[in-house]
Parts: C-alpha cells; sequence; structure tokens
C-alpha cells in the first residue's frame, strides 16, 4: 500500500479511502466488519462514514457498525484514519441539521458515541451551511480540537470561494483550517477543476473524490449490461446516464480493452494520477470487490494514455483552471 500526507498535515493515508456508505443499507454488520478486517491486513487506514449513512433519520446506522468493529479490540482504532461528517438532518427540529455550533458539538459528541471511540481522526463539515457565520464555525471547531475530540477538519461539497472563505476565516483565528475536501469527481465530472482544485492546491487542502466510477458509469457497465450483472449501475438514473453516453462509454471500454486493464481500475488509475488528489473513495459491498478494487493502484498511465482519456472525456471548457478554462 502506498501512503501519503493529507493536503499539507503531517498525517499518512492510504491512496485508497474506505468508504462505508453501503454498510448496513446493503452490507450486513458481519460482511462490514469482514471488510474492515481485510483493510487493515492490506494496509489500507483511511475510512470515511458519515453520521446520516444508514438513512434513518438520527440513528447513525453506519457508524455504529464502525464501533461494533472498533469495540472489538485490538489496534483497530490505532490503525485507522477515521472521518465522519456533520450537517445533514438528525432530528426533526430546527436545530438537528447544519453546522451551527449548538448543532456540531452535539453531533460531533453523538458520532462519538456511535463509534465508541474518543476522537474523529477527520470531522468533515457534509456541505456548505450558507447560514451560519465561519466565525461560528471555527470556533466550534477549535473548541473540539482543543478538547481532543477531533485532530483536523474537512469539508465535502464546497465550491472554490467557500474554500477560500472558510480558509481565510480560520487563518484570522490562528487556527489550522480545512486540510481536506471531499467532492465528486471522476472522468465524466470534472467541474471541480475550474476552481475547486485550484483553490485547494494553492491552500494545501487534499482532494478526495467520491463516486470515482460515476454511479458504476465508468465501471464496465456496457459490459456488465450485455452479460446481466449490472446491478445497480444498469437500472434507474444510472441506466439514464449510461443511454445519455452510450457513444463515449463505448469508446472507454474498447481502450480499456486495449489496455487489458478493467475500467474501474484504469477510472481510479487516472485520478491518482491527479495532483490534486489524496485518495478516491472507494465503497466495495464484498470483501472481494476491495480485493478487486486494490488493483488499481499497479496501473500506472503513461502521459500519452491521459491526453486519449482527455480527448475521450473533455475537461469543462478549454480545461485547467478558470478563467483560462472559458476565456483567453
Amino acid at each position: 500500500m502506498d501512503y501519503t500526507n493529507l493536503g499539507r498535515t503531517g498525517l499518512k493515508v492510504s491512496r485508497l479511502c474506505l468508504g462505508t456508505m453501503n454498510f448496513g443499507p446493503k452490507t450486513t454488520e458481519d460482511d462490514s466488519h469482514a471488510i474492515m478486517d481485510r483493510a487493515l491486513d492490506v494496509g489500507l487506514n483511511f475510512f470515511d462514514t458519515a453520521d446520516v449513512y444508514g438513512w434513518k433519520t438520527g440513528e447513525g446506522v453506519t457508524e455504529k457498525i464502525l464501533g461494533t468493529w472498533f469495540a472489538k479490540g485490538g489496534t483497530r482504532r490505532d490503525d485507522v484514519v477515521l472521518a465522519t461528517k456533520v450537517f445533514g438532518g438528525m432530528g426533526e427540529g430546527p436545530n438537528d441539521r447544519g453546522l451551527s455550533a449548538r448543532h456540531v458539538i452535539r453531533a460531533c459528541e453523538d458520532s462519538l458515541k456511535r463509534m465508541q471511540t474518543d476522537y474523529i481522526d477527520l470531522y468533515q463539515m457534509h456541505h456548505v451551511d450558507r447560514s451560519t457565520p465561519w466565525e461560528e464555525l471555527w470556533q466550534a471547531m477549535d473548541l473540539l480540537v482543543a478538547q481532543g475530540k477531533v485532530r483536523y477538519v474537512g469539508s465535502s461539497n464546497f465550491a472554490g470561494w467557500h474554500l477560500v472563505q472558510a480558509q481565510e476565516a480560520a487563518n484570522r483565528r490562528h487556527s489550522l483550517g480545512l486540510v481536506s475536501e471531499q467532492c465528486i469527481y471522476n472522468l465524466m465530472t470534472r467541474h471541480v477543476e475550474l476552481e475547486v482544485l485550484p483553490a485547494a492546491q494553492e491552500y494545501g487542502i487534499g482532494i478526495i473524490p467520491w463516486s470515482p466510477l460515476h454511479g458504476g458509469a465508468l465501471s464496465g457497465v456496457l459490459r456488465k449490461m450485455r452479460e446481466g450483472t449490472a446491478d445497480r449501475s444498469g437500472t434507474g438514473r444510472s441506466a439514464e446516464t449510461v443511454e445519455a453516453n452510450r457513444d463515449q462509454l463505448e469508446a472507454w471500454e474498447k481502450f480499456c480493452d486495449q489496455l487489458g486493464k478493467a475500467p474501474s481500475h484504469v477510472a481510479l488509475a487516472w485520478l491518482l494520477a491527479q495532483p490534486a488528489v489524496t485518495a478516491p473513495i472507494v465503497g466495495p459491498r464484498t470483501a472481494g470487490q476491495l480485493d478487486d478494487t486494490l488493483k488499481a493502484l499497479d496501473v500506472v498511465l503513461d502521459e500519452a494514455e491521459l491526453t486519449a482519456l482527455d480527448e475521450m472525456f473533455p475537461p469543462v471548457g478549454n480545461g485547467g483552471p478558470g478563467p483560462e478554462a472559458w476565456a483567453w
């Protein structure tokens, strides 16, 4: 396993991040524990979750599964860089969501209890809260850090200017501020290259891409559909995405066949080749799927192959950051 620094910090994390959103709704507790055991066995030490995962309001289903796994003991908790998130609704009251100081502090306490741990390595704002002043938010985060309940703070789904606002507010308080931004980023969704990635690189904020396979569209879905093994990537909104981009995906899967590599591995390898990226999030539903995903770490794309992918999946505008992406 290769490791890298999380943003500008000294913290080392694996180049892939284990996403746990399937734990509970799609993967049983026992199977979830097996996946996490396997992850540690192969050196994957970066785990991501959220208080809302499990999608039963206020229950924190997925966090509880991590908690029962940590409670098994050994060096599990010490070996894991644990990331969770705050923002989503955890109750019916008006203060049971968002990023007010009241909600952030209470949500952190509740997450700690569910996960049966004393601290969270990376506490991420799951979305921007336009109604909460940055000064209030950083006061709450600084308190949690001072209490030893949080080590680092990150964001998720922020615009580039939100990163700037957040970091400048933290700088005024002489706080470390943001160390990571979790955003949707893949070959088919490259909007963050315009302003989010440049802002993140300027401030030393590591990028943690979610949906690296664009909901399964980049996983070799056309072949799977022909074979009848497409699962969720061949139904509903995913199927609509496939049909709208069928020609592009045909070319993609042919390209991967010529490389002799699985499409999912190539898609992850492309992300790993992007300089702003710390660790894409992968969400296996079985330990076997995790083992297969790890093969992406052995795929290295050369300049010609990266150029071919840019031609196949063109970046927004002229490519690269703004304003050059849309101006001279």
